[in-house]
């Protein structure tokens, strides 16, 4: 059975077509002929070749043009679907009518044909014609595997791997009928809450209770569970997994509607289970107003667009409507990724926009200034910053130079360039830190700060020379937590450890943080920005803090594995406390004080925090500049611990140039 299938499968167009013409002429003098049974009884059997062979003749003649003129064989059989039924019913039920006709015409002839037999002649046509159709779909998908095995008496043994589908709604029977077209994995069994439709059987499965999914699991020897349903909000997602954290099974998921729908995924890519699930945030819909008012119509910069969060806020700003995107990233490889993407979208899309890549560096003032002002740009969204934590302790000048400099030098080009609206995307490490990155990106901060208060601040030009510069730029800031699936994260470093057989490596046991997915944080950066008078610091609500150590425990139970330790030594999967890394804190804050207020959006506050005057700043980025200029990294961590607010280094100074230096003995 399997090479007759793989042989017509393989066979050209022209020979299928041919093929099933041949068998629908077949079909139709076998309806013919069935019909004279029905209508007269096996007692007066019908010969074709004594009196009716005109009417045997005429059936095909009538009835094949007709089913070729409806498209009957443009139809391809594996994917035949209620549109081709429609047209069997309407090709079958229109050479009936005329085959009607034409025994009409003969009603004088010897041998009278009974009325009713063109009747009986449509019906069995449908019958035969859509039947044999149905047949062979279940035949080509495999469903017809799914059939026999059911069947008395007939065996059949595979070794695919078998699958439950959680959900049994459309996209449960998308993914079912894909998986067995793949004939990769075997489908056994729908689990669904619908108590409307448990114990029955939907496209040849059986439907279990959410409660008895063990007995499914023995029943059908089902080793993994996915997910099929796009549609349920994050909140119920995760009530599932954590029901199904208590079974040694594996758990994928099936990507959504908008994936589907966009082309990124077909409805047969299964993927790990979403972080986000497990973390049960439903994302709030962006307000319109807010979302739009800093780029449609407008020319908006992105510096630091390769990077997680710059990446995203380019797909976000390409959707709303800008005349212009300038891109603006260091790295040529992620700046080639992100313009290649964008790029093929606005192709595709047909939107009005230009993208225009620029490779270059925060940390170059000139270059800032002479492209804020040859594109006149609107708005600038400053996501450019190193950002992970044990790297900028061990490289503290590259730290300092790239986040503070580097956000000194975009707000000066802004305010040189008359941009309208400057956003800083900062992070909840500035808040009472205990390292150089959240050090760094508080000064960023308090540069926006002191400069969003003067209207005519002195400023260094192109040619470093002090001059006054009308202040027409709103500066607002955005902190918010870490995001999901960012680089340096710790989620796409635990998939790597499960898969390897573990340990999974976590820092500390009573270690947590803030977690968000990208495409909110970036929206929400997107509304923050467009509130404010200017240097307002926006804080976003992040939610209840995650124990890494349970998110750990999470995602092995959703691999299909066990945890080893002192309680189950047996397990799959250990986890080993590593220790907190240089300057890594066992807790995040969002806010330095108490002082916050809400705004119009449910998820952004605005916190009220302490600021220097420009005039006094400037002095502190002087003293800054000379101590990393002459790697005193004591002086710089000392000028930290004055002007940031909460700033407690837990350890000695690991910079590599440091170090190196202070073991060398002093020379003579």
């Amino acid at each position: 059975m399997e090479s007759l299938r793989v042989w017509l499968v393989g066979l050209s167009r022209r020979n299928k077509r041919l093929l099933q013409v041949g068998v629908d002429i077949v079909l139709v003098w076998l309806a013919l002929w069935l019909s004279f049974v029905v209508r007269l009884g096996l007692d007066d059997l019908v010969n074709p070749l004594a009196g009716h062979v005109w009417l045997f003749m005429s059936a095909p003649v009538i009835a094949i043009p007709i089913f070729i003129k409806l498209g009957m064989y443009r139809a391809v059989m594996r994917y035949f679907g209620k549109d081709a039924l429609i047209a069997i019913f309407k090709a079958v039920s229109l050479s009936a009518l005329i085959l009607a006709l034409l025994v009409y015409w003969h009603r004088d002839s010897p041998l009278v044909v009974p009325r009713s037999l063109v009747f009986i002649y449509w019906w069995l046509s449908l019958v035969l014609l859509g039947g044999l159709r149905l047949a062979m779909r279940q035949y080509f998908t495999g469903s017809w595997y799914e059939t026999t095995a059911r069947v008395p008496f007939v065996r059949r043994e595979d070794r695919l791997p078998r699958v439950a589908i959680y959900g049994a709604g459309a996209a449960g029977n998308q993914l079912v009928a894909a998986l067995r077209l793949g004939r990769d994995i075997r489908p056994v069994a729908f689990i669904d809450d619908d108590i409307g439709i448990s114990n029955r059987v939907i496209a040849g499965l059986k439907v279990y209770k959410p409660k008895h999914i063990q007995q499914m699991i023995e029943d059908t020897g089902a080793q993994e569970i996915l997910l099929a349903i796009p549609s349920a909000p994050r909140a119920r997602r995760r009530e599932i997994l954590e029901l199904l954290e208590d079974f040694s099974i594996h758990v994928r998921s099936v990507p959504g509607f908008m994936d589907l729908a966009s082309g990124r995924v077909k409805v047969e890519d299964v993927q790990e289970v979403d972080i986000a699930d497990l973390l049960g945030r439903d994302i709030v819909p962006p307000q319109p107003v807010l979302f739009e008012r800093c780029i449609r119509g407008k020319v908006v910069m992105v510096t630091g667009a390769g990077g997680s969060i710059g990446s995203e806020l380019c797909r976000q700003i390409v959707a709303t409507g800008p005349t212009t995107l300038l891109l603006f990233e260091h790295s040529e490889y992620n700046l080639y990724n992100i313009h290649a993407e964008l790029e093929q979208r606005v192709r595709r899309e047909a939107l009005k926009l230009r993208l225009i890549p620029i490779l270059g560096s925060v940390r170059n003032p000139v270059k800032l200034v002479d492209l804020m002002r040859t594109w006149n740009v609107n708005t600038v969204y400053h996501a450019a910053a190193y950002k992970h934590v044990p790297m900028v302790e061990h490289n503290i000048a590259e730290g300092v130079l790239n986040n503070v400099w580097g956000s000194l030098h975009a707000a000066e080009a802004a305010v040189m360039a008359g941009v309208d609206n400057f956003v800083l995307i900062s992070t909840d490490k500035a808040v009472r830190p205990t390292n150089v990155m959240g050090g760094t990106k508080r000064l960023a901060e308090m540069v926006l700060q002191a400069l969003s208060t003067e209207t005519a601040p002195v400023l260094y030009g192109d040619k470093k020379e002090a001059i006054h510069h009308v202040n027409k730029t709103r500066f607002t800031m955005v902190r918010f937590g870490n995001v999901l699936g960012s680089s340096g994260s710790v989620i796409p470093r635990f998939h790597q450890q499960i898969k390897r057989g573990g340990p999974v490596t976590v820092t500390h046991p009573n270690i947590t943080r803030y977690f968000m997915t990208i495409p909110e944080a970036a929206q929400l950066v997107i509304q923050a920005g467009a509130m404010g008078q200017g240097g307002d610091v926006f804080v976003l609500d992040m939610g209840d803090p995650v124990k890494i150590v349970d998110l750990a425990e999470k995602m092995i139970h959703l691999s299909g594995l066990s945890v080893s330790g002192d309680k189950a030594p047996g397990g799959d999967i250990a986890i080993e406390f590593t220790g907190l890394r240089p300057g890594e804190k066992l807790y995040e804050e969002l806010l330095i004080g108490d002082d916050v207020s809400p705004t119009d959006h449910p998820m952004i506050m605005c916190a009220n925090e302490e600021s220097l005057p420009w005039d006094l700043f400037k002095v502190v980025l002087s003293k800054l500049a000379d101590a990393v200029e002459k790697d005193d990294y004591d002086r710089v961590r000392q000028i930290l611990k004055e002007t940031v607010s909460g700033y407690t280094p837990q350890e000695d100074i690991v910079d590599w140039v440091y170090q190196k230096r202070s073991s060398k003995p002093e020379r003579v």
